[in-house]
């Protein structure tokens, strides 16, 4: 039997061998008549190593680049429960696995507690530059030593280092053997066209993907788990309510149209949907999206219908009720920290015109962006609105009430803001405020977005003021 060869080549692994060595890991590899060599994807690695270690069969590995660590975790925390629980979970899925954990419940830190564990070189991905600094520092308070970051100009790698998920990407064909543990923060985002790439093309047997919201509207969970490993520890808000994060209760407050709004919504509603009717178009098929803007794009009345369509949608996402009463809830809330999220810039801008509050969103400068959260996490500023960029990843336990003015249908997003508001304080009972537009699509989107069980605790309750 001769010796059987697997080198890393540009995000992918070259296995080279007779074929009767090669017979226990075929199912992995795919002939290449480029190079007159078999090619598997890198994230296979750890299959294809152990089958052929099982199978007696002599190799040579050039492929893997990574080495044992000896890091030591500096930190007077014990691990709570569920945290506990959490690793010996995935230690028993054999390293590889997806962990569920709310926001607030300590997912960093059970990642430390990973990192710790398994002692080799490791990569965390991350889906913005915020989070990577954040990851950083953390890391670096715990375990004492440098730490590496790759994206928003940064390129230093190192035993440990954080990237962000656009970066993982472009420079995966390069890095992918140097990590032999890599750990997806917010892996809900991992099954993307371009952001599974990162896994695909990394070789490292150790995988831990961490995220408080694992539903996607796409289905692409499955994905996620062929990548990472198996769902291995889930627990929910409700689980972990009233000790590890603040105890909570949402409000659905329902609230007209103003009489010119309601005749407007009214109006441009109907030339919406009778287009709709008119094509045959329901939206039940994932292409009816693209069918509806072409057809806007090349019928007479197309344009008309577009606009007719952002209008009555604008109407009901920010309705002159909505801002009557986010100002009623932010008067009840004085000396409270309050996040006010909208769907949309147009609204968030709109709103903090109205009330001289201060709004991030995608357009706002990193620089002030910091100045903003830190304003606010040391009291100068006790309001912030935002659209979509405070859903997820950052950090501000300071924050007791939630305004959703605007969303959309997502369940991921909606359990995202209430995360936000969730992380335990002395004291500290939150509350989330939706504010819905009466007789709009409003109704059926809130309807879907609840459907998780953070709703249904008996602390959620259901108003029409």
């Amino acid at each position: 039997m001769q010796h059987v060869t697997v080198n890393f080549d540009s995000g992918t692994l070259l296995v080279d061998g007779d074929a009767k060595s090669l017979e226990p890991i075929l199912p992995y590899l795919v002939f290449d008549k480029r190079v007159n060599c078999y090619r598997a994807e890198a994230y296979q690695y750890a299959p294809i190593i152990l089958s052929l270690h099982r199978n007696k069969t002599p190799y040579t590995d050039n492929a893997k680049q990574f080495t044992p660590l000896a890091l030591k975790l500096h930190s007077q925390f014990t691990p709570r429960e569920h945290q506990a629980k959490a690793l010996k979970a995935w230690l028993a899925c054999k390293g590889q696995g997806v962990v569920v954990m709310p926001t607030g419940s300590g997912k960093s830190f059970l990642a430390m507690l990973a990192i710790t564990h398994i002692q080799r070189t490791t990569l965390i991905v991350v889906p913005t530059i915020d989070l990577m600094h954040q990851w950083a520092s953390q890391l670096e308070k715990f375990f004492k030593c440098k730490i590496g970051m790759l994206g928003g100009g940064s390129h230093d790698i190192c035993d440990v280092t954080v990237s962000t998920y656009d970066s993982a990407v472009i420079h995966m064909e390069f890095i992918g053997n140097k990590f032999g543990f890599i750990i997806y923060d917010e892996c809900h985002h991992l099954p993307s066209e371009m952001n599974k790439v990162a896994a695909a093309m990394c070789v490292a047997p150790y995988r831990l993907g961490l995220t408080a919201t694992l539903e996607r509207d796409d289905g692409g969970e499955q994905e996620l788990f062929r990548l990472v490993g198996k769902l291995s520890y889930t627990i929910h808000i409700d689980e972990l309510e009233g000790h590890i994060l603040a105890p909570y209760h949402t409000k659905q407050i329902i609230l007209p149209l103003h009489e010119d709004e309601a005749d407007e919504y009214t109006a441009t509603r109907k030339i919406y949907t009778d287009f709709l009717r008119a094509h045959g178009i329901s939206f039940n098929n994932k292409d009816d999206w693209s069918k509806f803007i072409i057809l806007c794009a090349t019928r007479p009345n197309g344009r008309d219908v577009l606009k007719a369509f952002h209008r009555q949608k604008q109407i009901a996402q920010c309705g002159r009720s909505k801002f009557e009463k986010t100002w009623e809830i932010i008067r009840s809330h004085q000396g409270e920290r309050i996040i006010i999220f909208t769907a949309d810039n147009e609204t968030a801008y709109k709103l903090g015109r109205q009330f001289f509050l201060p709004v991030i969103t995608h357009q706002t400068k990193g620089s002030e962006r910091k100045e903003f959260l830190d304003k606010f996490r040391k009291g100068e500023y006790s309001i912030l609105v935002t659209s979509k960029v405070l859903n997820e990843g950052v950090d501000v336990p300071e924050a007791s009430v939630g305004i959703i003015v605007s969303g959309s249908g997502s369940i991921r997003e909606h359990v995202q803001r209430l995360g936000r508001i969730l992380r335990a304080q002395d004291g500290k009972r939150a509350v989330l405020y939706e504010l819905i537009s009466d007789g709009t699509s409003e109704m059926n989107i809130s309807k879907r977005r609840r459907n998780h069980r953070a709703y249904t605790s008996k602390y959620s309750k259901w108003s029409n003021r």
